[in-house]
C-alpha cells in the first residue's frame, strides 16, 4: 500500500524534527535551528508547524532570544487557528504568555495566561494548567503582587502533585524560593530550591541540566542573603558552568549578576563591578529588564559602600524609571529605602521626606506589613506563614494570636465600594 503524498510530508516532518531535537540535545543548537527553521519553510502539515514552532519557542527562550520567541509564538497561535483544536491553541497562547514573561510584559503575560485558563480544552489543556499558574504566578510575581504571586504557586504545585510532574514541581520550588527570598523568609528562600534540586537528584536522570543549573542558582541567591558565601559561591559556580556548557544566555547574566553580589558583600567592590558590567550586558542583549534593575541596585550600593553620593543617586534616578517601566514595586521600595539613607546623609531634608513618603506608600500598596502586628514584612530575615487565602503573617504573631479568619481578608471586606 502506497502512502499519500500528505502521510509522506507528515511523515518526513516528524523525522526532521526528531533530528532537530536530537541536534539541540546534543548542544549542536545552530545545526537544530537550522533544521526547524527548514522544515517551517517547507512543510504543508500544519499539524507538523505547530510541532516545530513549539521547538523555536523553546530553543529561543532557553537561548535568551526573547524577541524571537515572542516572533514564533505569534505565528503559533495563528497556526492552531488553523487547526481549530483547543488544545493547540491553549499551547500557543501558554507560548505567548511565556514570551511576554521573558520580555517583562507583566501585564499582558496575566492576561494571555487568563485566556489559557478560560478555555474549555480536553484533559491535555488540562495538564497546561500547571504550567500556566507558574507563568501568570511569576508575572505577578514581576508585579510584586506577592498574595496573587503565592496562590497561583500553590496552585501550579497541586496540579503538578496531581499530574505526577516533577519537573513542573521543581521549577514551582525555584519560584517560591524567588518569592520567599524578596519577603526576607531566608529560611523558606532556601528550602524550596533545595528541594527542586532534591528532585533533580531523585528524578532527573533523563531531564536537562538546566533544572541542576536552576535549582543550584536558587540555592546561591538564598545562601548569599544568609551570609553563607562560601556555599553561595559553590552553588553559583555549579550554576554558571551548566550555563557555559549549554549556552544558557539568560542563567549567565543571572549568575554574574550573583558573583557580584557576592564580592559586594565580601567588599570587594573592585571585583564586584566588572562583574555587574559583564550581567548588564547579557541583560540589556535578551532584554530581560526586571534583571537589569537588580544589576543597578547593585551597583548603586557599590557607589554608596565607596561613598560616592551623586552616583549613587543617578543610579537609582534611572532604576526607578526602569522599575517604573515595568511595575516592578519591590525595586521601587528598594530607591525609596536607599535614596533615604543618601539623603539623611546629605541632610536633605526636602528630599528626604519625599522618599520616606513614597517607601510608605510602596509599603502599603504592596500590603507588606503583618495585618496583625503592623510591623513591615520583608526588612529583615523573618519565618513567615501563609493563610489558605494566601495573605502572609509573621508566624510569632499566629503562633501567638491564633487566627479565626484573616485579618487582611476582613479588612478589606469592609472598604467602600466603588460606583
Amino acid at each position: 500500500m502506497r502512502l499519500s503524498g500528505a502521510a509522506m510530508g507528515q511523515d518526513q516532518t516528524k523525522q526532521q524534527i526528531q533530528k532537530g531535537l536530537q541536534m539541540y540535545q546534543s548542544n549542536q543548537t545552530e545545526k537544530a535551528l537550522q533544521i526547524w527553521t527548514k522544515v517551517l519553510e517547507k512543510t504543508t502539515d500544519a499539524a507538523g508547524r505547530f510541532r516545530v514552532l513549539g521547538c523555536l519557542i523553546t530553543a529561543h527562550s532557553e537561548m535568551g532570544r526573547y524577541k524571537d520567541m515572542l516572533k514564533f509564538a505569534v505565528i503559533q497561535i495563528d497556526t492552531a487557528r488553523e487547526l481549530e483544536e483547543p488544545d493547540f491553541l491553549t499551547e500557543s497562547y501558554l507560548n505567548l504568555a511565556r514570551s511576554n514573561e521573558k520580555l517583562c510584559e507583566f501585564q499582558k503575560t496575566i492576561s494571555y495566561c487568563k485566556t489559557c485558563l478560560n478555555m474549555q480544552g480536553t484533559s491535555v489543556s488540562l495538564q497546561l494548567n500547571g504550567q500556566v499558574c507558574l507563568s501568570l504566578g511569576n508575572a505577578y510575581l514581576g508585579l510584586s503582587v506577592f498574595q496573587k504571586a503565592l496562590e497561583c504557586f500553590e496552585k501550579a504545585l497541586r496540579y503538578a502533585h496531581n499530574n505526577d510532574d516533577k519537573m513542573l514541581e521543581c521549577r514551582v520550588c525555584c519560584s517560591l524560593g524567588g518569592l520567599y527570598t524578596q519577603l526576607k523568609d531566608l529560611e523558606k528562600a532556601l528550602f524550596f530550591p533545595c528541594k527542586a534540586a532534591e528532585l533533580v537528584n531523585d528524578y532527573g536522570k533523563g531531564w536537562s541540566l538546566k533544572y541542576r543549573a536552576m535549582s543550584q542558582y536558587h540555592m546561591a541567591v538564598a545562601y548569599r542573603k544568609l551570609g553563607r558565601l562560601a556555599d553561595a559561591m559553590e552553588c553559583c559556580e555549579e550554576s554558571m558552568k551548566i550555563a557555559l556548557q549549554h549556552g544558557d544566555r539568560p542563567l549567565q547574566a543571572l549568575c554574574l549578576l550573583n558573583f557580584a553580589d557576592i564580592h559586594r558583600s565580601h567588599g570587594d567592590i573592585e571585583k564586584a563591578f566588572p562583574r555587574y558590567d559583564s550581567s548588564m550586558s547579557i541583560m540589556t542583549e535578551i532584554g530581560n529588564r526586571l534583571g537589569q534593575t537588580h544589576v543597578m541596585i547593585g551597583v548603586a550600593k557599590c557607589w554608596l559602600h565607596q561613598k560616592e553620593m551623586d552616583k549613587a543617586l543617578d543610579c537609582l534616578q534611572k532604576t526607578q524609571e526602569l522599575a517604573e517601566d515595568i511595575g516592578y514595586k519591590h525595586c521601587l521600595l528598594k530607591v525609596h529605602c536607599l535614596s533615604e539613607i543618601i539623603y539623611r546623609t546629605k541632610q536633605q531634608q526636602r528630599e528626604l521626606r519625599a522618599h520616606v513618603v513614597r517607601f510608605h506608600e510602596c509599603v502599603e500598596e504592596m500590603e507588606l506589613y503583618c495585618g496583625m502586628c503592623g510591623e513591615s514584612i520583608g526588612e529583615k530575615n523573618c519565618q513567615l506563614q501563609a493563610l489558605p487565602c494566601s495573605h502572609v503573617f509573621h508566624l510569632r504573631c499566629l503562633q501567638t494570636n491564633g487566627t479565626r479568619g484573616c485579618p487582611n481578608c476582613r479588612r478589606s471586606s469592609v472598604k467602600p465600594g466603588f460606583v
